[in-house]
């Protein structure tokens, strides 16, 4: 009787095996004692990252650096204007130089290349009341009016050897294109490389004159070259565009050489005196 009763109350657990009994038992979810059904506690406005005055911060130096690009921008379309009209200038003095290889006079090639060089003073002018608003600034510009210094320069002392023999210094060049006031003057590296353009023109000059029968220019020209050649191998050059520029010269020196022997040989020559010998050992 109790073992039948004890059937009746359980009837299906004879079917359940072991491991499925504790199966579906560990599946049954335990409640924990005490239930809160309270939400956790939200964070607080106070403890956020004043985000809104960092972004203003950040805009309003950002807002400076545009106004200063936007200026920067403004002056240096003024300069680069500037420099157009400079560029303009060398050409037209360069073509009146052109002349001198045509066996005219030199006295008719500097009268037509004064009036480009007070042009070129002009434009220089301009440029220093420009940098003026920059004071301290003239390396950051100096870029983009450096290529046509360098050509006024070499055209400046390509007429100044045609009418004195000599170099044009550095102090002279700035007095031709009126520079020099306040921190507007000729860098040096400018005037170097100016010089050696110069001496790009020689042997072509040397060649016309030659051919025009003037056989008495390749010696003057040659000592010119040598004597420019022997300074500019004083200066401790690096590997930079002044070096190459004076690594040039030699080959110019080189063709008017070729020319003054030429010359020599074939009996075309002047003859020397002895005090002009000695003049030149």
């Amino acid at each position: 009787m109790r073992s039948l009763l004890f059937r009746t109350a359980i009837p299906a657990l004879h079917l359940f095996s072991p491991k499925t009994l504790t199966l579906t038992l560990t599946l049954v979810p335990l409640l924990p004692r005490s239930f809160s059904s309270k939400s956790p506690p939200m964070a607080s406005s106070k403890d956020e990252p004043p985000s809104s005055s960092s972004s203003l911060s950040i805009e309003k130096q950002f807002e400076g650096f545009r106004a200063h690009l936007e200026d920067s921008n403004s002056l240096r379309d003024r300069i680069r204007a500037v420099a157009v009209e400079m560029e303009s200038a060398t050409r037209i003095l360069y073509s009146s130089l052109l002349l001198v290889h045509q066996s005219l006079p030199i006295s008719e090639v500097l009268v037509k290349a004064a009036r480009q060089i007070e042009v070129l003073k002009g434009h220089y002018g301009r440029l220093a009341e420009i940098l003026l608003e920059c004071p301290g600034q003239y390396y950051r510009y100096h870029g983009d009016w450096r290529s046509e210094t360098q050509t006024a320069v070499s055209l400046l002392a390509f007429l100044h050897w045609l009418e004195t023999g000599n170099l044009l210094k550095h102090e002279e060049a700035e007095k031709k294109l009126g520079l020099g006031v306040s921190e507007f003057g000729l860098d040096i590296e400018d005037y170097l490389i100016g010089i050696c353009f110069m001496s790009n023109e020689l042997p072509r000059y040397v060649v016309n004159q030659v051919t025009a029968g003037d056989y008495d220019s390749p010696k003057k020209v040659l000592k010119f070259l040598t004597d420019l050649h022997a300074a500019f191998r004083m200066l401790n050059l690096r590997n930079d565009f002044l070096r190459k520029k004076f690594d040039g010269m030699k080959y110019d020196l080189r063709r008017v050489e070729e020319v003054f022997y030429d010359v020599k040989i074939r009996g075309l020559a002047p003859v020397e005196t002895a005090e002009e010998h000695s003049m030149q050992t």
